[in-house]
């Protein structure tokens, strides 16, 4: 498969006046259009730093990231908004939507950044809602009226509305019951299923399970990388494969 994102010799430095803080240290990681990739790790091994990195939020001290043939690292902060509204989509632990406007509306706001057809991107906007599992009647309600899973659900629609090479996701279920977890999952499973690429960062072993790879970073550097295949529910060695990788990592 083509590799579309590719981070290189990756270094980032938080600095005080006291101190420096090394958090990713010459870190290497290719993602290939259509893979599913868990970054996982302890907590401050530097997983969402990795995640801001390769999705532009975030510049590196040191090194590069490719996107297909763009080196993005060096892209001033107005060219990088562009590079993530093009390419980019992202889901995180709060779903980050906006209470005084309905789930239409939250998503729309993001899809007329490169649209201006309003009629289009609500067709579209609906047309995905469903996809997801959320019915019409959901549609002109409020964030606050929604269970957890369904208001992750908006947000993982919101992410897709501008057709995102890559859909970025950190710790999406992480705020979520048992129930809404699976749910969301299922959603992210559905959309790779499609070809959708998806680099999610998480912590639980249920999401992990459903990626085609993992990589496990320690310390800003990635100590391991296991390959996992195509996800099919109740795959028992797959879960077996995936906890002795986490103990041999020091999960």
């Amino acid at each position: 498969m083509e590799v579309i994102l590719k981070a290189k010799d990756l270094c980032k430095t938080f600095s005080n006046e006291s101190m420096q803080q090394h958090v990713l240290k010459n870190l290497n990681l290719e993602i290939r259009r259509g893979e599913f990739v868990v970054i996982m790790g302890n907590s401050g091994s530097g997983k969402s730093t990795l995640l801001y990195a390769l999705s532009g939020m975030d510049k590196p001290t040191l090194g590069s990231v490719r996107y297909k043939d763009e080196e993005i690292t060096d892209y001033s902060n107005d060219r990088l908004a562009v590079f993530r509204r093009e390419n980019c989509g992202f889901v995180f632990q709060q779903n980050y939507l906006n209470d005084t406007m309905s789930v239409l509306d939250n998503i729309m706001v993001s899809g007329l950044l490169k649209s201006r057809d309003r009629k289009a991107i609500a067709r579209k906007a609906e047309s995905l809602l469903e996809e997801v599992g959320l019915n019409e009647q959901s549609f002109h309600k409020f964030p606050s009226q929604l269970s957890g899973g369904e208001a992750q659900r908006v947000a993982i629609v919101r992410g897709l509305i501008n057709d995102p090479e890559i859909l970025f996701a950190d710790e999406p279920t992480g705020a979520l019951n048992s129930a809404n977890t699976e749910n969301v999952l299922n959603v992210l499973s559905s959309l790779h299923e499609k070809g959708q690429t998806i680099v999610m960062v998480t912590h639980d072993i249920r999401s992990a399970r459903r990626a085609d790879r993992i990589s496990y970073l320690q310390d800003g550097v990635i100590t391991g990388e296991l390959e996992l295949g195509k996800y099919a529910t109740g795959d028992v060695a797959r879960h077996e494969k995936l906890r002795l990788f986490l103990k041999e990592m020091g999960w």
